[in-house]
């Protein structure tokens, strides 16, 4: 039949007709039925593809979904956490290599939430250049560290803050002998700052408005700008109110330097967790909103089993006595309980190393409770 027809004529029959249909008779049987079973295969074969693919899909965004920092930090049984190199009252190791502050505090209320051991972290030290990669390149699990909240590092860095745990100023320090009493005396002078960080733009900007000219000095760590300043390779030096007070103590004679009374800005320190991992930011967010909350209801790490007989309704739920908040978050009943028995309330924390009983010397200020006249605040826990 093929031989008799051309391919043109084959591809144009009308095979409904008596002519192709008749033609059709000189083809052996068997080959319609071959026909058919190799269309059946192929279309099946597609079909089959379709599904598999479609299970992988699934099966990995189901991985995606589930596998998270969590999970992580539980299989590893530590707490990796992004601190500073090492500043006096806010993340420094001690003389036996243990790591203590009040950033580390917070890192270490976090591993007594997850892991139930407040001991299970891991410091991974940090210049201002390379914390943020550091957490999102996942070296670390969050960043603990005195870092400002910005719209850049928020939206451009891919950061996640959950809150603010210092509020915080930009300010300067001099030597007394300097004769200098106020940031607008400082017109020429040379300041050393520390590169990568606010303070870069907020000192040129607070020069520019004055009218004054300044040298500046970048260092990259905070021993390193420390060492600069007390040499006399500058004569100012300028960072957080709060790390200048904390430099200062470790200074060998702290009295013969001063904090200037100006605070050019505004700097609203807070751990931060990588984008795209809400239950993880969830965790860290609740962990300090927990020693907030324990503070504003008299709970401490002295009272915080006798209290679990309280009746107020919210101090049961943060306890984990009643209510199901461990249980949202991925984590045991009483992981508040952990935080607030191991390291303590948000008070406990401040005061035991910045406070004015201490060498930093700070005073609350902004950061007391907002029932105080500060900014601290925590959503409620029902």
């Amino acid at each position: 039949f093929f031989k008799q027809k051309t391919a043109y004529e084959i591809r144009n029959c009308d095979w409904s007709s008596d002519v192709c249909s008749s033609d059709l008779g000189t083809i052996p049987n068997y080959w319609g039925g071959i026909f058919d079973n190799v269309f059946k295969r192929r279309y099946k074969m597609r079909a089959l593809e379709k599904i598999a693919l479609t299970l992988i899909a699934v099966s990995a965004l189901a991985f995606t979904a589930t596998a998270g920092t969590l999970e992580d930090v539980k299989a590893r049984g530590e707490l990796r956490c992004v601190v500073s190199t090492g500043l006096a009252g806010f993340a420094y190791p001690d003389s036996d290599g243990t790591w203590k502050g009040f950033d580390v505090d917070f890192c270490r209320a976090t591993a007594a939430a997850v892991l139930g051991d407040s001991n299970a972290i891991k410091a991974v030290t940090s210049t201002t250049k390379t914390r943020f990669t550091q957490l999102n390149s996942g070296e670390g699990d969050v960043l603990w560290r005195n870092t400002t909240i910005t719209f850049t590092r928020d939206v451009g860095v891919k950061l996640t803050f959950v809150g603010v745990n210092y509020y915080d100023g930009q300010g300067f320090m001099v030597n007394k002998s300097l004769g200098v009493r106020s940031a607008k005396e400082l017109d020429g002078a040379s300041v050393c700052i520390q590169t990568g960080t606010t303070t870069e733009l907020n000192l040129a900007d607070y020069f520019r408005a004055n009218n004054m000219s300044y040298e500046a000095v970048t260092i990259e760590t905070n021993s390193e700008a420390s060492a600069a300043y007390l040499s006399g390779r500058c004569d100012v030096y300028t960072t957080d109110a709060s790390g200048l007070a904390a430099t200062r103590a470790a200074f060998p004679n702290p009295d013969n330097h001063m904090i200037l009374p100006e605070i050019i800005s505004k700097e609203p320190l807070g751990p931060a967790t990588r984008q795209g991992d809400d239950e993880w930011a969830d965790i860290v967010r609740w962990v300090y909103n927990a020693t907030v909350t324990a503070e504003e209801l008299g709970v401490t790490s002295s009272n915080v089993d006798s209290m679990k007989g309280s009746n107020n309704p919210e101090v049961k739920r943060l306890l984990g006595v009643e209510g199901s908040q461990g249980e949202e978050l991925g984590l045991s009943k009483d992981w508040a309980y952990q935080v607030i028995k191991q390291i303590g309330n948000y008070s406990e924390i401040f005061e035991r190393n910045i406070g004015t009983n201490t060498p930093i010397g700070l005073a609350r200020g902004l950061n007391a409770l907002w029932t105080q006249g500060g900014l601290q605040y925590s959503p409620p826990f029902r």
